[in-house]
């Protein structure tokens, strides 16, 4: 573990504020955690002075914002945790431009009140601005890889700063370039905004059929947005610290793509163990076919609330998706739940079901 008082002088004059042996847990959606040193960084130009001052003395980094796709290991971070608290947003001329650390559905809320449409389908997911371009969040058929103008960054080797096109950060499903390299930090997030207050076209037939429309028509904004929220709620998928349900890091896993030469086995596989005539969500992906994570997951026998209601980490009750901390859970209980569900669903189907949150501290 790194000397607090050592770091305490060797980012004197960067403007973070200091905390020691703070723990991780109330960091995260899924409040586990042990302890570690805390630098928040409230200025983009903070941010950027305490990061080039830390990878200069070797210190290890760890960034957190809204921590809402984190497990972070009971035992804590031997680091520095840098949290990124910068805050700021500017809407304008069909455009939003939110530093690193704005909370991303306040961003989505904000451009909706201001008359603008393209965001609402990404309400009520947690976190921050900064790490929607990481995770290439998406929901709702809409993901920000369609809407993203340029991200800044600051690249952690060279120690420039520049605005990046989406072209350079490798989109892919649930994933990009800066989710599997900790060489750049995300400064600021630009987004194209639709003028007219429209929806993007309602790619999900879920929350079409909701709306009273047809897939591929729009609708205003704000009436997308607020029937995103209700059913996410329904789901579980909207914070609220008394509901134990959201104590979770959402979808804890993602939808698997099985590539062409594999989709006769799997399918076999789903007639075998629960029907040949059983109608399986997929959707055709290039190079494959998706399935869904939560259905395979489901008939694999975990079920809502598994493994019961005196265990510290269930799946949600309201969906098989989400694996929760029910108020006393730490990590390893929750990586003991992953590993059990990825097993039976690998076991079952044939499928190996990817995590989509990230790990410190420990493996899956």
């Amino acid at each position: 573990m790194v000397a607090f008082e050592h770091v305490r002088d060797l980012l004197a004059g960067t403007g973070a504020r200091l905390r020691d042996a703070v723990p991780l847990a109330g960091l995260t959606t899924l409040r586990v955690g042990g302890p570690a040193i805390v630098a928040e960084c409230t200025t983009t130009e903070s941010l950027v002075a305490t990061v080039r001052a830390l990878d200069a003395a070797g210190i290890p980094v760890l960034l957190v914002a809204g921590g809402s796709n984190l497990l972070i290991a009971d035992e804590g971070f031997p680091g520095v945790v840098v949290r990124i608290a910068t805050r700021d947003v500017e809407i304008w001329e069909g455009r939003v431009v939110a530093e690193a650390g704005a909370d991303w559905d306040a961003v989505v809320a904000a451009t909706v009140a201001e008359g603008f449409g393209g965001l609402e389908c990404l309400s009520g997911i947690p976190g921050s601005a900064g790490a929607t371009p990481v995770q290439n969040v998406g929901a709702y058929g809409v993901e920000v890889a369609q809407l993203l103008r340029q991200v800044r960054l600051l690249d952690r080797k060279t120690g420039e700063i520049r605005w990046v096109p989406p072209g350079e950060l490798g989109f892919g499903y649930r994933t990009s370039v800066l989710k599997h390299s900790a060489d750049a930090v995300v400064l600021a997030v630009e987004f194209a905004l639709r003028t007219d207050g429209s929806s993007e076209p309602l790619r999900y037939r879920e929350l079409a059929a909701a709306l009273g429309a047809e897939e591929g028509e729009s609708r205003p904004a704000a009436e997308v947005r607020k029937e995103v929220l209700r059913l996410r709620a329904g789901k579980g998928m909207v914070l609220d610290p008394a509901d134990h349900d959201t104590w979770s890091a959402g979808s804890f896993f993602t939808n698997p793509v099985v590539s062409d030469s594999q989709v006769a086995a799997v399918r076999e596989a789903i007639a075998t163990h629960v029907g040949a005539d059983v109608n399986v969500p997929t959707w055709p992906v290039e190079g494959g076919v998706k399935f869904s994570a939560g259905w395979l997951i489901e008939r694999a026998g975990f079920g809502k609330g598994f493994p019961g209601e005196d265990a510290a980490a269930r799946l949600s009750t309201k969906h098989t998706l989400a694996l929760t901390n029910r108020g006393n859970a730490g990590a390893a209980d929750l990586v003991g739940l992953a590993r059990t569900v990825r097993a039976g669903v690998a076991e079952r189907f044939g499928i190996h079901l990817e995590p989509e949150p990230v790990t410190v501290g420990v493996s899956l």
